[in-house]
């Protein structure tokens, strides 16, 4: 009882995620299961989490002949393996301490890895610079977030720092900011409008935080979690403006990058429309731009890779954060491998371009099958609307559910998508995240699926969705 008073009191504000207590209950009935208990399902079906390889899809044979070589050296002299991953392998293998992927590394990253980076953010952009120096690669994207919100978020006096959040939004930011002290400033995203992010909307927000706390941070997800929205060139300005005007710290999420879908949708950087906006906003604007390896076509999850790159800070605090993130143990090479693998992947006329191109355009192919047909089931059934997805790996549809079910739900002091939720995963085995996860207008429900999944995985979930919807519907009508 001791320890328990002397515990964080903003570790106590973290609310609880209600998709790990649905985690925790299907890992149950996965034990269950396996004892020989008789259920409804043989398995469970898991579409809660974007994770390509968790849902089926095989990794990427040129990232994992090369890390395979970088762990086994005498594959780097084996004729098993194409030339330009040997070649891959030795350069790497020559960029770790010792030539060995077993050394330390800097904490801020491999010089090459940084390197690299710095190449694919220029080529992304137009041939917009990248100094290698203002990337920090980390265990992952959100792990960078946590740094620079260590960084920007002042625990010490009031009013607290405020950081402006989409939603709905990334619950593991929000947690974040619960566990540092922050004053979570919501925007909502306007689903009506196929979940566009409205300036008037980023107006309104900063009024109502006023007196509560002190805004410094503006915090975006493009292509956005969970809604799949993707921003236009202007959006983007109008939010690089008004992040100008309010001298806000801009934070953009772009982990989803490379997954677009929309027709004649492409993927446009707040850190290539900052630079092309010109001065002043080029030359002082402070953002932080996130992406990993574990999100996209790579879907290396596990081997927990990611970047930060840091664009127009103040020079006087840079040794603070090379600092900063001396405090924490350098990224797995592994992942460090990866992002690298990412950042540079086989280009036309190499051995292992076709292989690589063929594999990457058949889960581009995935996705978007997979997109098309949730959205033509979604939107088939009674009381649920789903908008466009134009990006990322989820849909987010809306549940309009019945009145006794959210009576239900209330009485049971539960979210009514929750309930929805844990009442699917014991009829059917299928275990999707609740909207309330996520944040929403109060008085809507949602479910969030991620469609990075094999098209077998999507279409079990879809029809395990769709008979437990349309029994849920006719029994609480």
């Amino acid at each position: 009882m001791t320890l328990l008073r002397e515990i964080n009191q903003n570790v106590r504000r973290i609310r609880p995620s209600q998709l790990e207590r649905l985690v925790r209950r299907a890992e149950q009935l996965r034990e269950e299961l396996r004892h020989g208990a008789k259920k409804p399902y043989k398995n469970l079906t898991n579409v809660f989490w974007g994770d390509l390889q968790g849902g089926g899809v095989r990794p990427l044979s040129f990232v994992r002949q090369v890390l395979a070589a970088c762990y086994y050296p005498q594959l780097v002299h084996s004729d098993k393996l194409p030339i330009d991953v040997r070649e891959r392998a030795q350069t790497l293998l020559g960029a770790c301490e010792g030539g060995s992927v077993g050394s330390y590394t800097a904490t801020s990253g491999i010089r090459h890895v940084q390197e690299s980076v710095a190449r694919f953010i220029c080529q992304r952009d137009g041939g917009v610079p990248s100094n290698p120096d203002n990337i920090y690669i980390t265990t992952g994207s959100q792990r960078s977030i946590m740094k620079v919100l260590k960084l920007l978020v002042h625990r010490e006096g009031l009013p607290p720092t405020g950081v402006l959040t989409p939603v709905p939004g990334y619950r593991s930011v929000t947690m974040v900011l619960e566990a540092f002290g922050a004053a979570i400033v919501p925007y909502y995203l306007s689903e009506g409008r196929g979940w566009q992010l409205q300036t008037q909307e980023l107006h309104r927000a900063l009024r109502a935080s006023q007196g509560s706390c002190k805004p410094t941070v503006l915090y975006v997800i493009n292509p956005g979690n969970p809604t799949g929205h993707v921003q236009s060139r202007k959006s983007i300005e109008e939010v690089i403006r008004f992040a100008a005007e309010k001298k806000l710290f801009l934070m953009a999420d772009e982990v989803y990058q490379d997954m677009m879908f929309g027709k004649g949708n492409t993927f446009v950087s707040y850190k290539r429309v900052l630079a092309e906006m010109g001065p002043p906003f080029s030359h002082t604007v402070e953002l932080a731009s996130f992406h990993s390896a574990s999100k996209g076509f790579m879907g290396e999850a596990g081997l927990r890779g990611g970047y930060v790159e840091l664009v127009n800070l103040d020079p006087s605090i840079i040794d603070y954060v090379h600092t900063l993130f001396s405090t924490d143990a350098g990224a797995p090479v592994s992942g460090q491998l990866a992002l690298e693998l990412m950042a540079q992947p086989p280009r036309p006329g190499e051995p292992s371009y076709p292989v690589y191109a063929q594999e990457t355009q058949a889960i581009r192919a995935m996705l978007v099958q997979n997109m098309g047909r949730a959205l033509e089931v979604l939107n088939s059934l009674p009381g649920v609307s789903c908008q466009a997805v134009e990006g990322g790996a989820f849909v987010f549809p809306r549940l309009h559910l019945p009145p006794r079910a959210v009576q239900q739900a209330q009485e049971a002091g539960l979210e009514p998508d929750l309930l929805y939720c844990s009442m699917l995963l014991e009829e059917e085995g299928l275990c999707v995240a609740p909207g309330c996860e996520h944040g929403q207008l109060e008085g809507t429900h949602h479910l969030r699926l991620s469609m990075a999944t094999s098209v077998e995985r999507a279409e079990e979930a879809l029809r395990r969705l769709t008979a437990f919807h349309l029994r849920f519907t006719e029994d609480f009508s």
